[in-house]
């Protein structure tokens, strides 16, 4: 077996842009950037739900208008979305109680702010793309694709008044760096998905270079595996499907920059026998 596979899974008609999946049970719960619904998918039954989060959600809303929802991470029996912040009105969090249904919303303006001046990113740089609660505190993963390349992991408190901004270095394609996509925690390591774009914008979209899988250490943050695994595909989600002593398994989506309402959910298998991601 080699290191790693990848494999397309299955497509789904009816999301567009996805950006992030959480795998629960038999459903899968994903987010777009570019709509206000949260979508769960039955993967068995292979249909697809829409949940409001909003009194008008809408899908495919102009670029200048969407919340921009790039993380979504289960926190008890919650789901938390998270948007990046790269705009004033992008600064939202919404959370969906998976036994209530309830929705509840809340503005991070003023913590986005702090986040801004702890680690000195400039408003047009600033850009979350990957968030896990963990040992009490948020991790939010910022995408340094902005003029600054400021990779890195914000730790903070539930109230935001504690903040601590960790740079990471990541590997480079034709000399860019690689920037954060989404990450997740699974028992001691960080595993993120990150992708090279040839822009030093966190708003407009370049020619994608391609897209690597990585795991950090939860303690010290060092890089202790990377692979490239796709040299066309943004992949910009990620959550586990399966692990074992052997392999771990991973659903990954893909953020196709597009307005059509269709998405692919590849597996991508890593061989832990692998000397390299061990």
């Amino acid at each position: 077996m080699e290191k790693f596979t990848l494999e397309l899974l299955f497509q789904i008609i009816g999301i567009g842009s996805a950006s992030g999946l959480i795998h629960k049970d038999d459903s899968l719960f994903i987010i777009s950037d570019n709509s206000s619904f949260l979508y769960e998918y039955s993967i068995k039954e292979k249909e697809l739900h829409k949940i409001k989060l909003f009194e008008n959600s809408q899908e495919n809303i102009p670029k200048k208008d969407k919340f921009d929802f790039e993380s979504i991470t289960q926190k008890g029996n919650k789901l938390y979305l998270f948007g990046s912040g790269s705009t004033p009105n992008r600064n939202k969090r919404v959370s969906y109680d998976l036994t209530s249904k309830a929705i509840e919303e809340k503005d991070l303006s003023t913590i986005y702010e702090k986040l801004k001046q702890t680690a000195s990113i400039s408003d047009d740089d600033l850009n979350l793309e990957g968030a896990l609660f963990h040992n009490e505190k948020w991790h939010l993963f910022q995408r340094g694709n902005g003029a600054q390349s400021k990779n890195g992991i914000f730790v903070l408190d539930k109230e935001g008044n504690d903040i601590h901004f960790a740079p990471i270095p990541l590997p480079k394609i034709q000399n860019i760096e690689a920037t954060f996509t989404d990450a997740i925690l699974v028992e001691d390591k960080i595993y993120f998905l990150a992708a090279v774009e040839n822009t030093t914008s966190t708003y407009d979209d370049g020619e994608v270079l391609g897209s690597f899988i990585g795991a950090l250490s939860l303690d010290t943050f060092e890089l202790t595996f990377s692979q490239k695994i796709s040299e066309t595909h943004k992949f910009e989600g990620l959550t586990l499907f399966s692990t074992s002593k052997e392999k771990i398994e991973f659903l990954l989506c893909e953020d196709k920059d597009t307005e059509d309402l269709e998405t692919a959910i590849y597996k991508l298998t890593l061989d832990l026998k692998s000397k390299s991601i061990r």
